[in-house]
């Protein structure tokens, strides 16, 4: 009898651990990305931004986009769009080519880009999405069903099927115009973190999040107060990280940047990100 239960908890062991033992390539760094509109990517996508895409670094379709030849769920070679379909060039196209180019040749960098233009950081919030999701406007619930009305839960699903795939090693985050002045913006963003944390089975110690200024006031921004809020993450959210956008250009609305400071910003979060992997 006890060996035959010996031998019945032998067979659990082996299939709880096949079902978790994926092909992951610890080679394959995988980076979750969201938010708002200067996450989606506001600028205009260049010709020089969709040539000379290196292999190494991909996308992980987070949208069904028949034009472009992808399919949700799937790995592509990350040339721009990498949020949705028809969304510009963002923080995230250069943040991947930078990786790329400083990490040996032997490792991959994947990105997963889910973000709505102009929402709150509570549309993130698995706990108050639907309240939030009730009220927004028309032009944003079209944003938001093509994530069949809730981005964190597709974030979710998709960082789930990045992670058969390869090792999720941080977590990037530009929000803030739609929270200006909201002083508990660092606690309702450590909801988030926290719930991906625990939703991935992730170490907050090992998974960073790096969250980026809004338009800066050197540029005018008429968000710019908000990054004295966002510079106190990291005392919310040990293991945070700001990056500054000071000095990068911007759009005419004083909210955006402009395509040259998409690539500066993201080569930014890179240099972060290589700096904390080190």
């Amino acid at each position: 009898m006890k060996k035959e239960i010996k031998n019945y908890v032998l067979v659990l062991v082996l299939i709880l651990v096949g079902q978790h033992s994926y092909s992951q390539d610890k080679n394959f760094q995988i980076y979750l990305s969201f938010g708002q509109s200067n996450m989606e990517g506001n600028a205009k996508i260049e010709p020089q931004d969709t040539v000379a895409v290196d292999g190494r670094f991909q996308v992980l379709e987070a949208v069904n986009c028949p034009e472009l030849g992808r399919e949700m769920g799937k790995w592509y070679t990350a040339v721009p769009p990498l949020c949705r379909c028809k969304t510009g060039l963002t923080l995230t196209d250069y943040f991947g080519r930078t990786m790329v180019e400083s990490l040996p040749k032997n490792v991959k960098v994947g990105i997963i880009n889910v973000a709505v233009g102009g929402c709150k950081i509570e549309l993130f919030d698995k706990g108050k999405y639907e309240s939030y999701v009730a009220t927004a406007p028309d032009w944003m619930k079209g944003m938001i069903k093509e994530y069949d009305g809730n981005p964190y839960g597709r974030l979710l699903e998709m960082a789930k099927i990045a992670q058969k795939s390869g090792v999720i090693k941080g977590i990037l985050l530009h929000q803030g115009e739609s929270n200006t002045g909201d002083t508990l913006w660092t606690k309702k963003v450590k909801i988030v973190y926290d719930n991906l944390m625990k939703d991935l089975n992730l170490d907050p110690k090992k998974v960073p999040l790096l969250s980026g200024e809004t338009v800066h006031e050197e540029q005018n921004g008429k968000c710019a107060s908000m990054n004295t809020i966002i510079a106190t993450l990291p005392e919310t959210i040990p293991n945070s990280y700001v990056i500054s956008s000071r000095g990068c250009t911007v759009a005419k609305d004083n909210l955006h940047f402009d395509a040259a400071g998409y690539r500066e910003l993201g080569r930014r979060y890179a240099n972060k990100m290589l700096t904390l992997l080190k």
